[in-house]
């Protein structure tokens, strides 16, 4: 046992900070590559205690109460990441009144990969559904050379979206002011867009699989609770750098 949890925390080690190196060389937009160095540091740190038999040092309460923070952390992990995968390939209904699409990182020459299935995922619903209209959302990170808006809207337009179907939310920098600043266009643009004089609006949130859950979580959290979910994909190569940057971000929601 002891020769077998050594060699896992060796291959553990060898495996994050491959794909750390490789999140990086690739180029995901944010620095959360050292997120997975920092992990395959901590386990060669623990493949080095188990090597020199370091845990026997520990007084036997701390060592249960590493124990249980360990347990928990697994515990909790296995929990969100369930809850991430079970919203994953969600659809919405047709015909939505408004179809809100979370912005994200933006390139001189357009939008990123993780953009860009959003933005196609949203033409196909567009196109399948005419009288929907779309509010395209984001604002300009300091890394950024225009607003994610902006660069949404005009993807949208050169595949065919009628300009006049597209509504720009310019001013946001997290998820929750995508979808605060949204229902405030969408309350303003009723008035003169009222769909069949209904008195509420059906909406749609559409962004990638892995970032559905929280989205969803965000907006029934401000009183959206009707508002359903429209997963786009994602690449898969960084699926597992998502999923984990997802269960941080969603134990800091929680907090």
């Amino acid at each position: 046992m002891h020769t077998f949890l050594f060699l896992l925390c060796i291959i553990l080690a060898l495996v994050c900070g491959t794909y750390g190196i490789a999140v990086r060389a690739i180029g995901s937009g944010t620095a959360f590559f050292a997120v997975w160095l920092v992990l395959a540091v901590f386990f060669v740190c623990v493949a080095i205690g188990i090597h020199f038999n370091l845990w026997k040092i520990f007084p036997d309460i701390l060592k249960k109460g590493i124990s249980i923070v360990l347990a928990g952390c697994l515990a909790s992990f296995l929990i969100i990441e369930g809850l991430v995968i079970s919203q994953m390939h969600t659809e919405g209904p047709d015909n939505l009144d408004y179809l809100i699409v979370l912005g994200a990182q933006v390139y001189k020459n357009g939008p990123s990969p993780v953009l860009k299935f959003r933005l196609d995922k949203a033409y196909e619903y567009l196109s399948a559904n005419p009288e929907t209209r779309c509010i395209v959302t984001g604002g300009q990170g300091s890394n950024e050379p225009f607003t994610e808006a902006s660069c949404m809207a005009d993807y949208l337009v050169k595949r065919g979206i009628d300009s006049g179907r597209i509504i720009l939310e310019d001013k946001s920098t997290t998820t929750a002011q995508n979808l605060t600043n949204s229902m405030k266009l969408i309350s303003a643009d009723t008035i003169n867009h009222a769909p069949d004089n209904s008195p509420t609006n059906t909406i749609g949130i559409l962004t990638n699989d892995f970032h559905m859950f929280r989205a969803l979580q965000i907006a029934h959290k401000q009183g959206v609770n009707d508002a359903c979910g429209i997963s786009a994909g994602s690449m898969k190569l960084y699926l597992a750098n998502n999923m984990l940057r997802e269960f941080l971000a969603e134990i800091k929601f929680l907090l």
